[in-house]
């Protein structure tokens, strides 16, 4: 999976649409190759952007979980210490 993808279920506060839309960006950049694309592929996507958006909040939407919500700012901490552990060796 595409390490700038992060993980949208299951946080307090609650994923933002900027969030999802950030990821579904991410996502279709991943797939298709381009970090920008052409003039002739912009509105295919665009529309692939916002339809995987789409999804995703629906998904997430749809999604339970028995799990204390996690803490963002507790993730990122741990996020960060894993990422300074890796690049350290």
């Amino acid at each position: 999976m595409c390490r700038n993808i992060k993980n949208l279920f299951n946080f307090d506060p609650p994923v933002t649409q900027e969030e999802i839309e950030a990821a579904s960006l991410q996502f279709v950049r991943k797939v298709s190759g381009f970090n920008s694309p052409s003039k002739a592929n912009g509105a295919a996507f665009n529309l692939a952007i916002a339809q995987v958006a789409e999804i995703t909040a629906t998904l997430l939407k749809s999604l339970e979980s028995n799990a204390p919500p996690k803490n963002r700012e507790e993730e990122a901490a741990r996020a960060k210490l894993r990422s300074a552990e890796r690049f350290a060796k």
